[in-house]
């Protein structure tokens, strides 16, 4: 079973949605139990990362979630969710993040011809064996909505990375730990062979 952590925010129904099509069983639950005897748990998000961190704070879910990752059952973090997973973000200062993984999240620049928040399709260079990315092609399309974006601290967890006015960290791996900035429930087929890759590992 695959659990997907309910905390008030956005994207939580197409993620659940996308699941259901490729035949996976699925809960959408804030509950401690439930999500410490899921096979694979995700982080979906869509919103603003104060507000994240205090509805996590406030379910009581933190904590759940350090539990889950020290399990070291496999976590994906989705758009705002892979945000969460680092340090501090510049949309909330002050505000923690979850500190599973090393980084900060930035406003994307602003630049001649580039809209923020950032919409749309964008090529991902792979890089670094990402197992997220198995049977895919080298430069595969995905859907991106953000108006911030990661930069980790450690490159050798960085598994692709796309470019809008600035290089940015697309997706993430280390041990049980993934991280996509884009939607891969609304990336057509590409996203939906992500979310299987997901699903199948060990």
């Amino acid at each position: 079973m695959i659990a997907l952590i309910d905390y008030d925010a956005g994207n939580i129904r197409s993620v659940e949605k996308a699941l259901i099509k490729l035949g996976q069983e699925v809960c959408v639950t804030r509950d401690r139990d439930m999500l410490l005897q899921a096979d694979k748990v995700i982080l979906p998000g869509v919103g603003a990362f104060g507000d994240a961190m205090f509805h996590l704070q406030n379910y009581g879910l933190v904590d759940v979630i350090q539990e889950i990752v020290q399990k070291k059952t496999p976590f994906l973090g989705i758009c705002l969710g892979l945000q969460l997973l680092f340090d501090c973000s510049d949309e909330a200062p002050g505000v923690a993040g979850l500190g599973i993984l090393k980084g900060k999240i930035l406003r994307l620049p602003d630049g001649e011809g580039l809209k923020i928040p950032h919409m749309g399709w964008n090529s991902l260079s792979l890089q670094n064996n990402g197992r997220l990315f198995c049977r895919l092609p080298a430069e595969p399309y995905v859907y991106f909505v953000h108006s911030y974006y990661l930069k980790a601290e450690d490159e050798s967890i960085v598994k692709a990375i796309t470019q809008y006015g600035v290089r940015i960290h697309a997706a993430v791996e280390l041990d049980n730990v993934f991280g996509c900035q884009f939607h891969p429930e609304k990336s057509s087929e590409t996203g939906l062979q992500i979310l299987k890759n997901f699903a199948e590992l060990a």
